[in-house]
């Protein structure tokens, strides 16, 4: 797996570069202080991960995740960062990172990261399920406050047994894992994943959580 490394602290950067490249079947092959220059050099590189700090110089992560999910949907982006408020949490999933992983994160953990974003498309780490359920308690609050409502959705928007691939994926469930589970083919579960993405126009499956969230569709305790 190629990875490029995006974060203005040189140390912090080469640091996770030589831990990187320990690991089986991953190459770091650009490093970049920012998002300007990282996207001005990416055409250079065959790459299949980013690895993107949020708080930068010129072009800090917000911008150059968005950037990334439009123009080179292909690229998975994950985000490591210091930055853990509801509000920064809440624009990263918005703008469609593949999985969040804090700077203050157990490094073994990186490893783990980033094969759940190469075989299942997400990471949905330990760090992450207690934030999205900040998250959305965070977003509800503020929906109560301003007095806005949810849209209606269709009951019938998802299937009971896509409503169950979602609780299982939200529990860390790799689309293998989910087949067995559920005696049916991982070609079977990846095509009800697919449909469910479309059905939720979300651009990547912490996107599809979060809709299943918002629309009480699963419950938080449930992830």
């Amino acid at each position: 797996m190629k990875v490029a490394i995006v974060d203005d602290h040189q140390l912090f950067r080469k640091s996770l570069a030589h831990l990187l490249n320990s690991f089986d079947d991953i190459d770091v092959v650009f490093q970049a202080n920012n998002g300007k220059e990282f996207l001005d050099s990416i055409d250079a590189y065959e790459i299949n991960l980013v690895l993107l700090d949020i708080q930068m110089p010129e072009m800090d992560g917000f911008q150059t995740c968005k950037v990334l999910r439009d123009k080179y949907p292909s690229i998975y982006v994950l985000i490591i960062s210091q930055l853990t408020t509801k509000e920064s949490i809440h624009r990263v999933m918005e703008l469609g990172a593949h999985g969040f992983f804090t700077k203050n994160s157990d490094p073994d953990q990186l490893q783990n990261a980033i094969v759940s974003i190469k075989e299942n498309g997400y990471y949905f780490g330990n760090e992450l399920g207690p934030i999205i359920r900040e998250v959305m308690l965070w977003e509800k609050k503020n929906m109560a406050n301003s007095n806005d409502t949810l849209i209606d959705v269709d009951e019938n928007c998802l299937t009971s047994r896509e409503i169950e691939i979602i609780k299982l994926v939200s529990n860390g469930r790799s689309s293998k894992e989910i087949s067995e589970i559920l005696s049916i083919n991982v070609r079977t579960v990846e095509t009800h994943r697919k449909h469910i993405m479309e059905k939720t126009n979300s651009k990547n499956f912490i996107g599809v959580v979060v809709f299943a969230l918002k629309y009480q569709l699963i419950a938080l305790e449930e992830i």
